[in-house]
């Protein structure tokens, strides 16, 4: 069973995304138009599930299926959409997760959508704050129950993502 921990912001987690992004380059090679840190884990100052969230951009979706077995000598399980249209996903710690891998085809709203919460919660130091807080809150509530834990917060990510995306459009 996953139990549900978010903890402080931790120095390391960019320098754990950027190993990863190493050996992500490697695997896709040309495929891959860029990688990004997302996720809370890419947020200064923000609590969060110790889990490193990556996104990586490539030209054909269809083509990552090929890269299952290298992703697997890396310790990656391939996930395939994973409950989202044209995603391919993959992580790595079994139970003990410490990466997300979230691959879309260039153009994919999801891109936009990722990206835009990310740097409106770098920019917005109040909005960080209470998203950490409600986290960290619903984490205590429910160290058992990934599930509720992920409920709790769906409406004020909804809400967040709406105003991500506007504040995105107007920068």
């Amino acid at each position: 069973m996953r139990r549900v921990q978010v903890n402080l912001y931790d120095e390391t987690w960019p320098l754990k995304y950027e190993a990863e992004r190493k050996k992500l380059e490697r695997i896709f090679q040309s495929e891959v138009i860029n990688i990004f840190h997302i996720g809370s884990t890419s947020v200064a100052g923000l609590k969060a599930k110790p889990v490193i969230d990556i996104m990586v951009i490539v030209k054909d979706i269809e083509r990552v299926d090929h890269s299952n077995q290298h992703m697997r000598t890396i310790n990656y399980e391939p996930r395939g959409e994973h409950g989202m249209t044209g995603r391919r996903f993959f992580q790595k710690g079994g139970d003990q997760r410490t990466h997300h891998v979230h691959v879309f085809e260039q153009g994919d709203a999801n891109v936009t959508r990722h990206l835009a919460f990310r740097d409106y919660l770098r920019s917005h130091s109040e909005v960080r704050k209470e998203y950490g807080n409600l986290k960290h809150r619903l984490a205590m509530q429910f160290p058992n129950d990934l599930d509720s834990y992920i409920k709790g917060k769906s409406d004020f990510v909804s809400e967040i993502e709406k105003k991500a995306l506007e504040w995105c459009e107007s920068h």
